[in-house]
């Protein structure tokens, strides 16, 4: 019997466990699998809290539709009826002071309809000429990598980046632009102007560019009945009788005679045939570092962010707002970088009648000290900063802060040749050893599921030679 043993129990090491205990049952494989878990639950990142009947999500909220491989999964492990679209409605940037409606008809912060930007008032005359330039500016060197900054500064202008495409970003990716990896983020943009020579020819062309709407806008964002912790349950529900063992710290992963022998905290030893490493970065490089491949491996920053979900009664909020949230551009005097109106976007599923639920984040790069504040300290700069914007009256009902020391990897310049590098060496120094998850091929959930399904292919692919 060969043995499996997956390191890690978020979305990508779960995703790897489901459709790799699916196809030993179908197939009848002579293979055990074993998941790990440091911890007592499963899901990383994701993380659900259910309060007097409100859904509070601690983590992620969300995934992306286009993306499928989450839907996929959600479907393979039986909720598919539980998937709910967000409510969509005007979403705002915050510049300086003021709330500004985000332009219809841009792709990722890209302009791609000349009506709504040319009416905007996020860009002065001079920042929407100077984005124009992107339709006869040629295109740029050849190039391995590049920061999303200098990309973006150069097609469409400093003001546009400043105003739109840096907050849209850094939600994601809570990193700086000028530092963040091109090739590991968004590589389609570099492949369109390179094609094209231009990104608004270039979205147009290959039909990415949003068409105009007359009527409601379409949802973009899937959630889950309950919260995304039902999905991490579902899984672990799906998964075969003694899979999964928490609580369960791997200390060290050595090669041997006849494959791998994984040290646990508590002295356990436990040989494995394959290995699949699904942990943060740091815990990957102390588990393998007396390797070559490993130790040559340069660090990967993480930052760390909060966020702080407000509970209020509706008729305290004297000044509400028509739209599902905002984001924070850094040419204003906010310490918050985004809000969420999550009793709006997600009006059916995390709110109890007459009741509204903000979500705040803080924590960016220069600012990430807030992180470690208390939480009436983190919960009173939120609270100053959304007063400004939206008047509200009283102490929220109840509060919950959440933080992610050190948990958004940043793809620094040259992260895609990093990965590549780790890939191939594992293939030669220590064949049998796999990575997924966060640190390396997309953040998102549905990125981390791309991984995890992709794992399966790499160990049984192994496993079979």
């Amino acid at each position: 019997m060969k043995k499996i043993t997956i390191i890690g129990g978020g979305i990508a090491g779960l995703t790897a466990a489901y459709y790799l205990d699916k196809k030993i049952k179908e197939e009848e494989l002579d293979y055990e699998l074993t998941l790990l878990e440091s911890t007592n639950r499963l899901g990383g990142k994701i993380k659900t809290e259910r309060r007097d009947g409100f859904t509070i999500e601690r983590g992620p909220d969300s995934f992306l539709i286009r993306k499928q491989s989450a839907e996929r999964l959600a479907r393979d492990v039986g909720i598919g009826d539980k998937l709910v679209k967000n409510g969509t409605g005007t979403s705002y940037i915050l510049v300086g002071e003021d709330l500004h409606r985000m332009p219809q008809g841009s792709f990722m912060g890209v302009p791609t309809q000349v009506k709504p930007f040319l009416s905007s008032d996020l860009f002065s005359l001079t920042g929407k000429l100077r984005a124009g330039m992107d339709y006869i500016l040629p295109k740029g060197e050849a190039a391995d990598d590049q920061s999303l900054g200098k990309f973006f500064r150069r097609r469409l202008g400093d003001e546009v980046v400043e105003n739109l495409i840096e907050p849209l970003l850094s939600g994601i990716y809570a990193g700086d632009m000028d530092d963040l990896s091109l090739m590991s983020t968004f590589p389609n943009f570099y492949q369109l102007e390179q094609e094209y020579g231009s990104l608004i020819k270039g979205l147009h062309k290959t039909n990415q560019a949003p068409k105009p709407t007359t009527g409601k806008k379409p949802s973009m964002f899937y959630s889950i009945d309950g919260g995304l912790a039902t999905l991490v349950d579902a899984i672990e529900g799906s998964l075969s009788e003694g899979i999964v063992q928490k609580r369960k710290a791997v200390q060290g992963l050595t090669k041997t005679d006849s494959g791998y022998e994984l040290t646990l905290q508590n002295g356990e030893k436990l040989e494995s045939d394959a290995v699949l490493v699904a942990t943060p970065y740091s815990v990957m490089k102390q588990l393998m570092n007396q390797y070559d491949v490993i130790s040559e491996l340069p660090h990967m920053k993480a930052t760390s962010v909060a966020n702080v979900a407000l509970a209020f009664d509706k008729e305290a909020i004297k000044e509400d707002i028509d739209g599902t949230g905002f984001v924070v551009s850094r040419n204003s005097n906010y310490r918050i970088t985004a809000c969420t109106w999550t009793h709006k976007k997600w009006p059916e599923t995390t709110t109890p009648k007459g009741k509204a639920l903000l979500r705040c984040y803080v924590g960016r790069p220069g600012d990430e000290d807030v992180v470690d504040l208390s939480d009436e300290a983190i919960e009173d700069i939120v609270l100053h900063d959304i007063n400004k914007i939206m008047k509200i009256d009283g102490d929220p009902i109840f509060s919950v802060v959440s933080r992610w020391k050190d948990a958004m990897p940043q793809y620094s310049i040259g992260h895609k040749q990093v990965v590549e590098r780790l890939e191939s060496g594992l293939a030669n120094e220590l064949p049998g050893v796999f990575v997924a998850g966060s640190p390396y091929r997309g953040i998102g959930i549905p990125d981390c599921i791309d991984q995890g399904e992709a794992a399966v292919e790499n160990i049984l692919s192994f496993l079979a030679e």
